[in-house]
Order: C-alpha cells, then sequence, then structure tokens
C-alpha cells in the first residue's frame, strides 16, 4: 500500500477538485454549491469568511490528511459560496438588493431544500459562522451540530461598524487591492504567518493572497454590508439545543466574541478549542489542530475516522493536550463542556 498519508492526500486533491458544482435558485438570488462525496452520507455544509470561497477558506482542511479521511469518510460535504464570491464572479448588478442576514440564512434552507436534505452538520468561519448559527437558530430541527471557526454572535461594536465602514467604502471603489486585502490578510491571519521585515510571507497567506485578487470588490461588499448590519444572537443561542464545536486563534481579532458565544450557549453542550499562535482562519492556519477534538466531537454522532487506533503523529494536538472533560464518556458529544486548548507549536 505504501504511504497511507501519501494516498489519502492523493484521494483528497481528487475530490476536492473533482466536486460537482450545482447553481441553486433560492428566494433571494442564485447561489453555486460545490458537492463532494457520497450523497448517501450524512451532510456536512459549510460556509466561509467575508471575499473568500471553500477553496481559500477550508482548503487546508481538506487537504489535512486526517481531517479529511474523517470528514470525507462520515459526510458528503456541500460548500455554500456566498453570492459573487464563486470563481469567475461577474459583478453583481447594483440594482440586485443587498441580502439581510436573514436571507442568508433563508438561503442555506433553499439550499437543504434543493438537495432534499433533512438535518445537517454545519461547519462556517467567522461570518459564515454567523449565518449558520442564525440558520440554526431560526431551523432549529435541521441542524444536528455546529462546529464554528472565531464566530460572532453579537451585533457590531462600534469600532467593528466604524471599521467596516471604512473598509466597504474602498471595497466600492478600489476592490480587493492594496490597504483592502491587507486589512482582509489582518482578519484571517496571525502576524506569525504574514510575515515582517525578518521573516517572509507564509505560502498559505500568498496564496490568499492571490486568491483575493479574483474577488470582485463590489460582491464582496454586498457581503460584507449584509454582516455589517447583523442582529444580536445572544438570546436565541439559549434555545439552541444542538451540540456545538468552537475553534478560536488566540491571536484572533474575533477572540473575544468566540468567548462571548461559548458562555452564552448551553454547557451542556457546547466546547471551546483555543489554539495557540494563530488567527482566525484556523482551518488554513492550522488545520491540524482541529483533528483531534473533531474526532471526539463526532464520537457522538457514532461518526469515526478509518484506522484510527491511535493519534496521528501529524497532529499539533494529542488527546493529553485536552481537557479532561471533553475525553470523559459522559461527554463525547452528550454533554461538552467549555475547555481552553493550547496547542505548542515544536513538534
Amino acid at each position: 500500500m505504501g504511504d497511507s498519508s501519501g494516498s489519502v492526500s492523493v484521494d483528497v486533491e481528487r475530490i476536492f477538485f473533482g466536486g460537482k458544482e450545482h447553481r441553486v435558485r433560492t428566494r433571494h438570488g442564485s447561489l453555486s454549491v460545490s458537492v463532494y462525496g457520497d450523497e448517501d452520507k450524512p451532510a456536512l455544509v459549510t460556509y466561509p469568511d467575508v471575499a473568500l470561497n471553500h477553496m481559500s477558506c477550508f482548503q487546508g482542511l481538506f487537504f489535512c490528511p486526517e481531517a479529511a479521511s474523517l470528514l470525507l469518510h462520515s459526510f458528503c460535504v456541500y460548500h455554500i459560496t456566498p453570492q459573487g464570491h464563486e470563481l469567475g464572479a461577474a459583478p453583481i448588478s447594483a440594482d440586485v438588493p443587498v441580502p439581510s442576514v436573514d436571507d442568508l440564512a433563508d438561503q442555506v434552507a433553499d439550499v437543504l431544500d434543493f438537495f432534499s436534505l433533512g438535518s445537517v452538520m454545519c461547519l462556517g468561519v467567522t461570518a459564515g459562522a454567523y449565518v449558520l448559527t442564525l440558520f440554526a437558530t431560526k431551523y432549529r430541527e435541521r441542524v444536528l451540530g455546529l462546529m464554528l471557526v472565531s464566530p460572532v454572535c453579537k451585533a457590531p461594536s462600534w469600532s467593528e461598524w466604524l471599521y467596516n465602514k471604512v473598509l466597504s467604502n474602498l471595497l466600492y471603489y478600489y476592490g480587493t487591492r492594496g490597504l483592502v486585502k491587507e486589512s482582509l490578510l489582518q482578519r484571517y491571519f496571525s502576524m506569525d504567518v504574514r510575515g515582517n521585515g525578518q521573516d517572509p510571507e507564509s505560502e498559505i497567506v500568498q496564496a490568499c493572497r492571490s486568491l483575493l485578487d479574483e474577488r470582485q470588490g463590489a460582491n464582496v461588499w454586498r457581503f460584507l454590508q449584509a454582516i455589517s448590519r447583523r442582529h444580536d444572537l445572544t438570546e436565541s443561542l439559549k434555545k439552541l439545543k444542538c451540540r456545538t464545536l468552537i475553534f478560536v486563534g488566540e491571536n484572533s481579532q474575533f477572540h473575544a466574541d468566540a468567548v462571548h458565544m461559548t458562555i452564552k450557549l448551553d454547557r451542556r453542550y457546547c466546547a471551546l478549542v483555543e489554539v495557540q499562535a494563530c488567527g482566525s482562519l484556523v482551518t488554513e492556519e492550522q488545520p491540524h489542530a482541529m483533528v483531534i477534538p473533531m474526532e471526539y466531537f463526532l464520537m457522538g454522532y457514532g461518526l469515526y475516522r478509518p484506522s484510527q487506533q491511535e493519534s496521528s503523529p501529524r497532529s499539533t494536538l494529542s488527546p493529553f493536550c485536552i481537557s479532561p472533560e471533553l475525553l470523559s464518556p459522559e461527554s463525547m458529544g452528550v454533554k461538552l463542556k467549555p475547555i481552553k486548548t493550547r496547542i505548542s507549536l515544536n513538534v
């Protein structure tokens, strides 16, 4: 058989680039949805952050062999791309109304209806995490669980509102260039990988920088406008009964928001994993840090990674780094408790 991790990597590459692209007509415009895997398996729905699509937001996670073997073995993956964020997208007409966040959540429901999906697992990053959380509060019976990366659930603070206002103006007139691009990269990544005068920019940042060049500024502006007008979900979180696993980089701009959300969720069903020396986009910057927490989280649903006899040597987390509460039989997806997990980069 040779190197098993290598064979998984090849398969993942084939699957990741060989997905089926669908145009789904919703109540609030059409969306691009990329489907990967066996459609007879349970559904995992993903939603990316502002200015990203599934290639720039989730490629690192799905190219991590351990994560891919867990997720693609267990799920059929439905990557929802925000309107106008797909490759080669044309600018959306100025005559088309900017959607509200409720419109975006309703679009997710329409996607599920299009594919005749019942209850799904959700994976979202920051703005995408907000959309999927809102979807879960509006359509509670359709969400089995939430895996959220650097999520937000409150309305924007005055400082975020002002920051987004300036960014929106720059996007509207200049597109995803110059200062806008640098601001977005700061939103996603920690300084460690963005580089400085001494250390070069990492490959993942360079790749993201290149992909941002392909975004239409007007389309990103629309999504940012919707997210900037979001409402507070704090009270609605108390009604959620689905299990929730939250990841956040300790250097994320949204660290405080993720902690706030964890506190407000029902502690019987929620766990927090803090990733050391990482920004908001954990799926790209440190995807290996997500593997073991996801494994234990999904055990509660009867889902396992194939050939899972021992921890992967490539994972930057080991079971001994994780709070005992998450590893106890009682809490394997049944009663997850808030935890803080730090990882060592000296591996």
